[in-house]
């Protein structure tokens, strides 16, 4: 059964950049983006779920303690999805804000673009 642009926002969010065991982020990688997904960071463009997994696992390294947070619901319009997210450490007012939007096609990403608006904390 192929997953909803929906829920497929809010995998890629919570079972892939907010998931500190590699084995399940792993598992929640190849069924979430197509082989040759294409993920567009502001300052990289990584190709595959090879690249997509690395990077994932960089940026989960670099604030281990540091969790993905929904900042609203999933939009939808046809086969795009847009997230807002709120990013900081666990229980703690979000240091970064953002959002992904995904192009979907037969149940996976095929492309994703993420946004970082930087600190939410007063100057």
């Amino acid at each position: 059964m192929n997953a909803t642009v929906a829920d497929l926002m809010r995998r890629n969010l919570l079972d892939v950049f907010s998931e500190p065991d590699a084995e399940r982020r792993n598992a929640a990688i190849a069924v979430t983006y197509a082989q040759d997904v294409v993920w567009h960071e502001p300052d990289r463009v990584n190709r595959g779920r090879e690249a997509l997994a690395r990077r994932a696992a960089e940026l989960l390294a670099q604030s281990p303690d540091w969790v993905m947070r929904p900042d609203g619901p999933v939009s939808v319009n046809d086969d795009l999805g847009h997230l807002a997210f709120h990013y900081g450490p666990a229980g703690q007012p979000p240091i970064v804000t953002g959002m992904d939007i995904a192009r979907c096609k037969d149940g996976v990403i095929i492309e994703l673009y993420t946004f970082v608006n930087g600190s939410s904390q007063p100057a």
